[in-house]
């Protein structure tokens, strides 16, 4: 999910001077802000910054600089200005949406925050972190954890994404339905503006009334006002308890049916409701075959993979995941389950999710769908969606899986068997334009949590409508 997504900066211009060639006397002096060894301009040293996790969207730049400090931050950004010369900040690289590389025409320099990786504070009684846009989210998820704390936000890149692009593209992720997306989780941030000019809206404060919160401006922005160099981030108690269980179930109206009883039960217990269907599974055991196994006893048209915690204890998240798996099951809304006895169980029930994705791509071309419909609106989406694909090309197999609880679904669509993958790829265009109008009639979103990048830009031009008079 980056995530640092992509901006040309050329602050605020009404036209572009002719002197905006990187020429070696300006690499040079932006070489000399982060020093020469920071400064990446080997071939070699470039390449992992130009390219991007799903090979589509590839870049060129003659320049990588890996700053230390908001300073230096400051200093390239107006440097950059000066020169009218287009600046990518980059964090973790492991945006889906080709945001996070320079374009092809190698006019543009990247700005690499791995390195402004430090956590500057932790604060237990108020429940806040403030760490730099370098950190990688597993890393800002293990300090909370050794201060007895929760920072939720957990997704499939969380191992090498840093926290300024997941605040950059308003990272969801698992967590979202009991704890939000990014946007929910930041207090403040600390911002370079495209003039080089520092934005210091560090707020550790829960309530702070005077005036606009401009942070909201800069998350979700995909790096487009400014960079984010450091944030705030809320943190919450670890739960006393967490019981998970992998429940086949005959279709999404029976998965929506489940998510309102255990709902209904667990209240704010319920932090995750996962919902797949049965081709991401075939993949995932065909693939992954050394890593994974079935652990129910037939296949199912779907799955869903839930997580309910408690602040109490263990015997309590248990006792509230039981009673909605056997609400389910009187209704027919079950028809199996497999209940995770250990915390080692948990963690595979949540590697094969994280998996779901990567088993997709040794099936050949695919072409994805990052979408948000209203939760209840769920079933009647898959169905229009699945008879709108089958309209451009009946055998194309889709691979449906996402975080049901919050209403986003990654709605893929993978080539047919024996297909030439440049053949099916020919055919994107059509496949977008009937997904998205399937999602403009059940009011939903284009992109609910990967970020427009290059991939939506124009699509996004078509959808959002400028101001009335």
């Amino acid at each position: 999910m980056t995530q640092l997504c992509r901006v040309t900066y050329v602050a605020c211009m009404d036209a572009v001077p002719e002197n905006t060639q990187l020429t070696p006397d300006r690499l040079a002096e932006f070489a000399a802000i982060v020093g020469e060894r920071y400064a990446l301009r080997a071939e070699a040293d470039i390449a992992p910054h130009v390219e991007e996790p799903r090979g589509l969207w590839p870049g060129n730049t003659s320049l990588v600089l890996r700053p230390k400090t908001t300073a230096e931050v400051s200093a390239i950004m107006a440097m950059a200005h000066r020169h009218r010369i287009g600046v990518v900040p980059q964090g973790g690289n492991t945006g889906l949406v080709g945001g996070s590389t320079p374009s092809i025409d190698g006019d543009q320099i990247v700005l690499s925050l791995g390195r402004m990786n430090a956590v500057r504070e932790i604060d237990r009684l108020g429940n806040t972190m403030t760490v730099e846009a370098g950190c990688i989210l597993e890393n800002v998820q293990k300090a909370a954890d050794a201060e007895n704390r929760l920072f939720p936000l957990r997704i499939g890149s969380q191992g090498s994404c840093q926290i300024g692009g997941n605040i950059a593209s308003n990272a969801g992720g698992t967590g979202v339905l009991a704890y939000g997306n990014t946007r929910d989780l930041v207090l403040g941030l600390e911002v370079v503006l495209p003039d080089g000019r520092i934005w210091n809206g560090l707020n550790r404060l829960k309530k702070n009334n005077t005036g606009y919160d401009l942070k909201h401006l800069f998350i979700a922005g995909e790096g487009t006002l400014g960079v984010v160099t450091a944030a705030v981030l809320k943190l919450f108690p670890k739960p006393k308890g967490t019981a998970m269980a992998l429940a086949g179930v005959p279709s999404p109206e029976a998965a929506l049916g489940l998510f309102s009883r255990l709902r209904d039960r667990a209240g704010g217990g319920l932090t995750a409701f996962e919902l797949s269907g049965r081709r991401p599974f075939d993949f995932l055991y065909r693939h992954f075959a050394d890593k994974h196994h079935d652990p129910l006893a037939a296949k199912h048209d779907w799955y869903c993979l839930i997580e309910v915690s408690s602040q109490r204890d263990q015997a309590d998240a248990e006792a509230a995941l039981q009673a909605g798996l056997e609400a389910g099951f009187e209704s027919g809304e079950v028809e199996d389950a497999a209940v995770a006895t250990s915390l080692a169980q948990q963690a595979e029930f949540w590697l094969v999710r994280e998996n779901l994705s990567w088993a997709q791509k040794p099936e050949g071309a695919s072409i994805k769908h990052d979408v948000s419909v209203p939760v209840a609106a769920i079933p009647s989406f898959i169905k229009a969606a699945d008879k709108a694909v089958a309209a451009v090309e009946p055998n194309t197999r889709v691979v449906c899986f996402g975080h049901m609880g919050d209403g986003n679904l990654h709605y893929n669509l993978s080539q047919p068997e024996g297909w030439e993958p440049q053949r099916f790829r020919e055919l994107e265009h059509e496949f977008h334009e009937a997904v998205y109008a399937v999602i403009a009639e059940h009011g939903g979103s284009i992109s609910a949590e990967h970020g427009i990048g290059r991939m939506k830009m124009r699509t996004l031009a078509k959808l959002k409508s400028g101001p009335q008079p």
